[in-house]
C-alpha cells in the first residue's frame, strides 16, 4: 500500500488543480452570461451617437439649423423613386417653411445606376460655387433626359452653364479631391446608419418607412413631430 501512496497523492493534487481551474473559468464567464437581455435585443437603429459618422460638413441644407423638424435624405440622382420624391420635398419646403430643415446626402448606387456617381460629382462641383440646390433640382427635373445617355458629361456641363456656373471651374471641380471626399463622407454616414437603398429619409434621426414617403403620410409625420401638435 505504501508503494502506491505517492501515486495517490499525485492523482489527488491533479484532481484539486483541475477542479479549481474549472471553477475559476466558470466564474470568469458568468458575468458575460449575466449581461442584461436588453443589450442583446436592442434595435440596430439604436446606436450610440459616437458610432454614427457625421457626413460631409457643412451638409447641403435648406431651412434653419434650429428647425423643430429635420428631414435628412440619402439620395441618388439617377434613382427613379428619388425623382418622384423630389417634388414632394419641394412641396414640404414651401408648406412648412422655417419649421422644417431638409438635408441632402449623396448616396449614389453604383454600379446599379451608371450615371449616379457622375451626377453626384456635378452637384457637388456646383456646390463649390454656391449652387448645389440649383444643380440638384436640374438633375432631378431632367432625370429622364440624361438617364439613358451614353455620355452625360456634356449634358451636365450644359446644366452648369444654364444655372450660371463658371464652366471651366466646374469641369475642374467635378474631378477634385474635395468633391470625392464629400461624396465618400456622405456615403460613410449612410452606411453607419444602415442605409441600404434610396431614397432613405430620416425624420429627426428616425428612419421613415418607405411606404410613409407618400406626401400625405409624410405631412402627417411632420405635423406630429412639430411642437404643440397632439399625437
Amino acid at each position: 500500500m505504501n508503494r502506491f501512496l505517492p501515486f495517490l497523492l499525485i492523482i489527488a493534487v491533479l484532481a484539486v488543480a483541475l477542479g479549481a481551474g474549472w471553477y475559476l473559468k466558470r466564474k470568469a464567464v458568468a458575468p458575460i452570461a449575466a449581461l442584461p437581455s436588453a443589450n442583446v435585443s436592442a434595435s440596430p437603429a439604436a446606436k450610440p451617437s459616437g458610432s454614427i459618422d457625421p457626413g460631409a460638413e457643412p451638409p447641403h441644407a435648406l431651412g434653419p439649423p434650429d428647425a423643430p423638424v429635420t428631414l435628412e435624405e440619402f439620395g441618388d440622382f439617377e434613382c427613379p423613386p428619388c425623382g418622384l420624391l423630389h417634388p414632394e420635398l419641394k412641396m414640404i419646403e414651401r408648406e412648412y417653411g422655417s419649421r422644417v430643415r431638409i438635408i441632402f446626402r449623396e448616396f449614389p448606387l453604383v454600379p446599379t445606376h451608371s450615371h449616379a456617381l457622375a451626377a453626384a460629382h456635378a452637384a457637388e462641383a456646383a456646390g463649390l460655387q454656391g449652387k448645389f440646390w440649383e444643380m440638384h433640382d436640374m438633375l432631378y427635373e431632367n432625370q429622364k433626359a440624361w438617364h439613358d445617355a451614353f455620355d452625360v458629361r456634356s449634358i451636365f456641363e450644359g446644366y452648369a452653364t444654364r444655372i450660371g456656373l463658371d464652366l471651366e471651374r466646374f469641369k475642374r471641380d467635378s474631378t477634385s479631391e474635395i468633391v470625392e471626399l464629400r461624396i465618400f463622407l456622405d456615403g460613410k454616414r449612410g452606411h453607419s446608419l444602415d442605409v441600404k437603398g434610396t431614397p432613405t429619409v430620416f425624420l429627426n434621426g428616425r428612419e421613415v418607412p418607405f411606404e410613409s414617403l407618400a406626401i400625405d403620410k409624410l405631412r402627417a409625420l411632420i405635423s406630429a413631430a412639430l411642437p404643440g401638435t397632439r399625437p
